[in-house]
């Protein structure tokens, strides 16, 4: 007869391993902040930031005029001349979809610590550090489990996902911290039924509403949770949520009717447009999507053929870990538990993958929209973990295996981490993570200039890393320019195929490509 024997993670052993890791998550947040490029939507960040509105920056830089990247830099930083109230009427009036909370914060942080792509860059890792409190909390009032949160906290500190977005100039990692706060408090809220509590509830939801238009999503799926756990009883818990939410609105609307009138003039892909690998392409990125919450190394269609396999059987095991984690949670704990946990993870992703479906487009499969879902996923798998690891067994080597599970998890994130931390390029930054290359091509001429059609703020982007010698020329679209004499090198940065073919029919002038799709040198035909 064989005894039971007690293989259980002691408290201490975990946290000394969640100690560990949680120092290398701060350590990657922090490091190597102004390595990677400096990207479009991070340009109009900056734009944000500086006040100027477009009509601003066009009459005075994109008008043929020759400019020095002082000059573009002018814009991508808080500007004496503007205040933070420019600042939130430039977004209302030309991106109303992105609330200003985030904004005005990195405004005042900007003038307290200076002009930098690292200053801007740290405000993110800073506000990412406040996801370690929140998601133990939100643990806390799911599970009432010290371990299930201290897990979570492994597992956030080593996500590629979250370290990635901890180092974007953008509002994700406000975004994070919001969407468990907000259902931290909710939870607690209904547990504890005062006003002192529903107010805090309210309160998250209106920073979540400034913070990102997702909260409204958010928000519907609490009200869903809400409505099914009152079994759709007008209850003194039901009554409280209205209100809560009633001034939430209220609070939130003023800047709601633009952000709405602004999303709907959106150009709609029809469904026709749709290519025959559409399904695919979804589902693609919908699985590569889950993954990167654990393990990213910047595989794509490109890479070598070992390395699609080798990370195609990783996904494979993250999807299986997934899986089982959802039907573990759901096998092992309350109704209220396990619902407030699915709907969390399913109801976002589902909305925006539906509009997809009629639209034909596939926005769903852009992972930075499904935080909320995500971190749902890690919540489960850190349940699943924190139970298996804290169980007494019969066969210590179930309880090995899952040891060696939990380990090889939490070590393709280390790894995913340290290489993203060491290189200068990822695919988050879209197109502009060539900047570098090209910024250096630029940069070794003796005296160069650029020539450009190219939407302004892209050559923002690229101004963060060009020297102080290179001169600009911005053109509205319709100009072909005039070759100045007095420049070593003459480049064409991403122009129009009409500006291109205006340089061609010069008698006395070619193109060479020396970045392909990007960069071309203007010479004399010889």
């Amino acid at each position: 007869m064989n005894a039971k024997i007690s293989q259980g993670l002691s408290t201490s052993a975990l946290k000394f391993l969640v100690i560990a890791l949680l120092a290398l998550g701060i350590f990657f947040r922090f490091v190597n902040l102004d390595q990677k490029a400096y990207w479009l939507d991070e340009a109009f960040t900056s734009l944000h930031l500086s006040g100027y509105s477009d009509r601003e920056v066009e009459n005075q830089i994109v008008n043929g005029r020759i400019v020095s990247v002082a000059d573009l830099l002018k814009y991508q930083y808080p500007s004496p001349e503007k205040t933070v109230f420019d600042t939130v009427d430039r977004i209302a009036e030309t991106a109303p979809e992105l609330p200003p909370l985030y904004f005005a914060i990195a405004r005042f942080w900007l003038q307290l610590f200076g002009n930098s792509i690292t200053a801007i860059r740290s405000l993110s890792a800073i506000i990412s550090l406040l996801v370690f409190p929140s998601i133990y909390w939100l643990c806390m009032e799911l599970f009432k489990s010290p371990s299930v949160g201290w897990i979570a906290i492994a597992l956030i500190s080593v996500s590629p996902f979250h370290f990635l977005f901890a180092q974007e100039a953008r509002p994700y990692s406000l975004w994070t911290v919001i969407i468990l706060l907000s259902n931290a408090s909710l939870l607690r809220a209904m547990r504890l039924q005062t006003k002192t509590s529903w107010l805090a509830y309210a309160v998250t939801t209106i920073l979540g509403l400034y913070t990102h238009l997702f909260a409204v999503l958010l928000f519907f799926t609490q009200g869903v949770y809400a409505v099914l756990t009152q079994r759709f009883r007008l209850t003194k818990t039901l009554i409280s949520y209205g209100i809560a939410s009633v001034i939430s609105l209220i609070v939130f609307a003023p800047w709601l009717y633009p952000a709405i009138i602004t999303i709907s003039q959106y150009p709609k892909q029809p469904v026709e447009a749709a290519t025959t690998g559409y399904a695919t392409t979804l589902i693609k990125g919908w699985v590569r999507g889950i993954g990167l919450f654990f393990a990213d190394f910047s595989i794509n269609e490109t890479s070598s053929l070992i390395y699609i396999v080798l990370f195609s059987i990783l996904l494979v095991f993250i999807l299986a870990l997934v899986g089982y984690s959802i039907f573990y949670l759901f096998r092992n704990t309350e109704p209220k538990v396990w619902l407030f946990v699915l709907i969390s993870m399913a109801i976002p992703p589902l909305v925006i993958i539906l509009l997809d479906l009629m639209q034909g487009q596939i926005r769903s499969t852009a992972s930075r929209y499904f935080v909320s879902s995500g971190l749902f996923v890690q919540l489960t798998v850190a349940y699943l973990l924190a139970n298996q690891l804290g169980k007494t067994y019969e066969r210590p080597l179930k309880h090995k295996q899952w040891k060696i599970a939990a380990i090889a998890l939490l070590s393709v994130g280390v790894l995913s981490c340290i290489t993203i931390s060491q290189s200068p390029v990822w695919w988050t930054k879209a197109k502009d993570k060539n900047n570098h290359k090209v910024a250096h091509i630029i940069n070794k001429a003796q005296k160069p200039i650029i020539i450009s059609d190219v939407f302004f703020v892209k050559m923002f982007a690229l101004s963060h890393v060009l020297d102080e010698k290179v001169k600009v020329q911005l053109l509205p679209s319709p100009e072909i320019a005039k070759i100045p004499n007095n420049f070593s090198d003459v480049f064409l940065y991403q122009p129009s195929p009409k500006l291109i073919d205006g340089f061609k029919q010069k008698q006395q002038l070619k193109l060479e490509p020396v970045y392909p799709q990007y960069l071309w040198k203007v010479e004399k035909k010889t």
